[in-house]
């Protein structure tokens, strides 16, 4: 089931069940917030619809939660926190393989999937961040990392919005990312786990994440067999200390995988790559009128979640 959210001019816009080809669309009733907080009852009505409606437009859809009650990202992948670390002169944790890393992001307005990212100054290093989230219905405190896994109800893609030249300052003062993480991005459709075969197992999406900057593939890395922490453990890390409200969303962190044939999901690595083979990094970060794509496609071709589609553009003031 693919499940997206319409754009009729109010903040969480309306609820619409989406073709598996992705090109129609059917009015479900209500948001999909609250779909998520009656799940066991809306999804089995939900799944029955066709989406075989009205022609569907990419550019009305909001993200599939404009908003949520929890935005936390992780950073499941050892190859991308090593070589993000050493680009800005850290060390990884010692819990690296452990503990997962996480961060609490803003969820109180997102990007929709061809937004455009607006920001005032180059000079901050902007960066893409391709990845894959999950979204929860409602996660008990304590719940165990299997347990977790049963409570994600849809996934969708990732363009967590970096700013890099002004993370190093923030997390000097030992609180964590907050201006250098702007708006986030999510793909224009979040889809149910069967959608996606034998390619979700494990808590983990076993397929690349292609992501392209100005038509020019920066990676297509695996995002299965190098996430060290799968969904569930992400999860149920997040839930150690509190309740997850149904509407929660978990993010992988940026995927990335150790061969670098794999190419990239973040200009942050492309750049401590070059540093490590030639002592220079080249590659600048993204710059005003700049175009990333990040997408997902089955072992037919088809594209899962839709494309996130994004231009850089100079903040109006």
């Amino acid at each position: 089931m693919k499940l997206a959210t319409l754009n009729d001019g109010s903040r969480d816009g309306a609820l619409v069940v989406v073709s598996r080809d992705g090109t129609r669309a059917k009015k479900a009733g209500g948001t999909l917030q609250s779909a998520l907080e009656g799940w066991q009852e809306r999804a089995p009505a939900l799944s029955k619809e066709s989406g075989d409606g009205f022609a569907l437009d990419l550019k009305q859809l909001m993200a599939p939660l404009p908003r949520a009650y929890e935005w936390i990202d992780g950073s499941a992948y050892i190859n991308h926190i090593v070589l993000v670390r050493k680009a800005r002169g850290a060390e990884p944790p010692a819990t690296l393989k452990t503990d997962p890393l996480m961060y609490q992001g803003g969820g109180g307005a997102f990007l929709a999937a061809h937004e455009d990212v607006a920001h005032f100054r180059e000079e901050d290093g902007i960066d893409y961040e391709a990845e894959v989230a999950v979204i929860t219905d409602d996660v008990p405190m304590g719940v165990s990392p299997e347990r977790a896994l049963t409570h994600v109800k849809l996934l969708l893609l990732v363009n967590d919005v970096t700013l890099r030249n002004l993370v190093p300052a923030e997390l000097e003062k030992g609180f964590g990312f907050l201006v250098s993480k702007p708006a986030t991005a999510f793909s224009p459709f979040a889809v149910t786990p069967d959608e996606l075969g034998a390619a979700w197992r494990d808590g983990r999406v076993h397929l690349p994440l292609v992501s392209h900057v100005n038509g020019v593939l920066s990676g297509d890395p695996q995002a299965g067999p190098e996430m060290h922490f799968h969904f569930g453990e992400l999860i149920a890390h997040a839930a150690k200390t509190r309740r997850l409200p149904a509407g929660s969303i978990i993010g992988s962190g940026t995927v990335s995988n150790e061969d670098p044939a794999r190419g990239v999901s973040c200009l942050a690595e492309r750049r401590m790559r070059e540093k490590i083979a030639t002592g220079v990094m080249t590659t600048p970060f993204l710059r005003f009128g700049d175009r990333v794509r990040i997408e997902m496609k089955d072992a037919a071709g088809a594209s899962i979640f839709g494309a996130i589609e994004q231009r850089v553009v100079k903040a109006k003031s």
